[in-house]
Order: structure tokens, then sequence, then C-alpha cells
């Protein structure tokens, strides 16, 4: 057998790798406290309950994502929080003030008004004054006396006591109203507000179940 030289001439092609392009990565979350910027807060003062409000400054990496042109408006529009009043809190968040005997009672135009925050009172004029008025229908003459001791730390620690009625065996009846004025005051309303909050579901009379 004749043996030679055997060439090979393999011409191997092999196909180009780019490098992947990935988008820059995000500033991690984890950095220290101290690369931060600091934050610009308003303490409440005053008669101002909500506590406090605060802002951040943008950080550099969305200063320079020019995020402030993508929305609508304008770069230099001013924005303010608005702080809503004593009005627009929950009346049972609200406490009792002193009443002076030369304070106006309320009228009855705003008596309406206010007694739709309130639920399952209603207004009554008795003795040429407005009271509020508030009935429950209880289990049984216990559950009676137990709504009544509710009541009465509710009312202790408002300040502002209403006249309390433990009628027939198993119904409970509330009047508020400011003597001292002979007739409503916001005391009456916060009071009343703060009664809801009482639980009476362990008092109410059981559903019966029909078989």
């Amino acid at each position: 057998m004749a043996t030679g030289n055997l060439n090979l001439n393999l011409n191997l092609v092999f196909p180009v790798v780019h490098p992947m392009m990935c988008p820059p990565r995000a500033p991690s979350l984890t950095r220290a406290r101290n690369e931060f910027p600091s934050l610009v807060a308003t303490r409440a003062t005053g008669t101002d309950f909500l506590g406090d409000f605060g802002a951040r400054d943008p950080f550099p990496a969305e200063l320079e994502s020019g995020f402030g042109e993508k929305v609508l408006g304008n770069v230099n529009t001013e924005h303010k929080i608005l702080i809503p009043n004593i009005s627009a809190i929950s009346l049972s968040q609200q406490e009792c003030a002193p009443i002076s005997p030369l304070q106006s009672p309320m009228s009855q135009d705003d008596a309406q008004a206010l007694v739709r925050k309130v639920v399952g009172w209603r207004l009554v004029i008795e003795e040429g004054g407005l009271k509020l008025q508030c009935l429950w229908k209880l289990r049984d003459f216990k559950c009676g006396v137990e709504l009544i001791n509710r009541i009465s730390k509710v009312a202790e620690a408002a300040g502002h006591f209403p006249n309390i009625y433990l009628e027939q065996p198993n119904q409970v009846r509330a009047e508020l109203w400011t003597a001292s004025i002979g007739g409503l005051s916001m005391n009456d309303f916060i009071v009343a507000a703060k009664i809801d909050e009482i639980k009476t579901s362990d008092l109410a009379p059981r559903k019966r179940v029909w078989a």
C-alpha cells in the first residue's frame, strides 16, 4: 500500500459573537444612609393634629433621566400640601372644649348638618331647646346595664355627660345637650360620635333561626 502525506485544508467559519447590550444598572437601594438626600419636613404646630409632612429631594440618577420633562406640567409649578382643617377630622377623634355660659347654643340648621355624622342619633325639641337622642334595643336587662356602664366610661373620658335612662326591661335611651347654654354645642356631637364607636353587637337581641 502506498503511503504519503495527507494535507487537509479546512476552512472553518465561526460566528461572530457581539457583546450583549445591557441597560445601565439602577442605583442600589442599599446605599449608606449618608448618601441619600436629606428630608425636608414641616412639623405641625398649634392645633394641627395631623403630624409631620415631608418630601425628599430627587436622586442624582433621577435628575439625569430628565423625568421632569416627561410629565405634564411645568417644572416651575409650585406644589403645595393642603392640610385638612378641624372640620375634616372625624368627630370621634376630636376632644371636648370648655363651654362659656355666654356662648349661644347651636342653631337648628347647623345641628341638622352635624346630626348626619352621628349614626342613630336624632334631634328632638324639649323644654324649649334642641337635644340629641339615641335609643338602643338590647337582649335583656343585664345587657342594658352593661351598655350604660360602657357609655359612662366614654363620657367620663370625654368630660361631657349625657342623661341615660333604662326603660322597659331592655331599652336604653341617651340624651345629650349642654345645659349651661340651654341647647346643643359641638361637645354634644363629639360625645355622640364617641358613643357610636362602642361595641354593642354582643348586647343586641339574638336573631331567630327558623328551621
